[in-house]
């Protein structure tokens, strides 16, 4: 179900269709449409420069998700906490590293 403003688009359309393959005058439309010739030429303008901006290759495939603010700042807090988790897992490893020195006993020079 279209709006009736999505109505008042559609019939513009039509109508600067009609003027651009000649079934048509600017005057006419302008007149069903209600304004002057002037703003009817410069509706004409608008609608041809969207339809040619559609016309442009868009990119293949669903546009891209705006991102989400929160989302991005739980996966930074993630990204950071597994980081933190790395570096003590590394803090662990030395220490076991450096208990095993302690806890085994010295070797003498024997000269």
């Amino acid at each position: 179900m279209s709006t009736p403003q999505q109505d008042k688009a559609r019939q513009r359309a039509i109508l600067i269709m009609k003027v651009r393959s000649g079934q048509l005058s600017a005057k006419e439309a302008a007149r069903i449409l209600g304004v002057s010739r002037k703003t009817y030429y410069q509706w004409e303008q608008r609608g041809l420069e969207g339809m040619m901006a559609q016309r442009q290759d868009q990119l293949p495939g669903r546009p891209a998700n705006p991102s989400d603010p929160e989302k991005e700042a739980l996966k930074t807090q993630l990204h950071q906490a597994q980081t933190e988790l790395e570096q003590a897992r590394q803090v662990k490893e030395l220490r076991e590293i450096l208990d095993s020195f302690r806890l085994t006993p010295a070797k003498k020079n024997s000269r």
